[in-house]
């Protein structure tokens, strides 16, 4: 049990805070998985779609503070590779 009712109130939110940095996160290695599908399918215009689409993702789960700036830099770094690579293959 925690000692004081401000503690109690960390605990809250930290928990809160938790739960909605999970809920980012997930929202970002779905989008991911799904542009990777959809590069795998060579379906260009639905990847380009799903792209754009991880791309804002991750920068919004970065400014937000959820992924710490080089995190955010190093996924977009690999998924423009993946983008490029795509349409170089034509």
């Amino acid at each position: 049990m925690l000692k004081n009712s401000s503690a109690a109130k960390r605990e809250r939110q930290n928990e809160t805070r938790r739960m909605r940095n999970r809920e980012a996160k997930s929202a970002v290695r779905t989008a991911i998985k799904k542009f990777q599908l959809a590069a795998q399918a060579n379906d260009k215009e639905l990847a380009k779609e799903k792209f754009d689409l991880a791309i804002k993702l991750i920068d919004t789960t970065g400014s937000k503070g959820v992924y710490h700036g080089n995190t955010v830099s190093r996924k977009k770094s690999r998924l423009h590779a993946q983008f490029n690579a795509l349409n170089k293959a034509e």
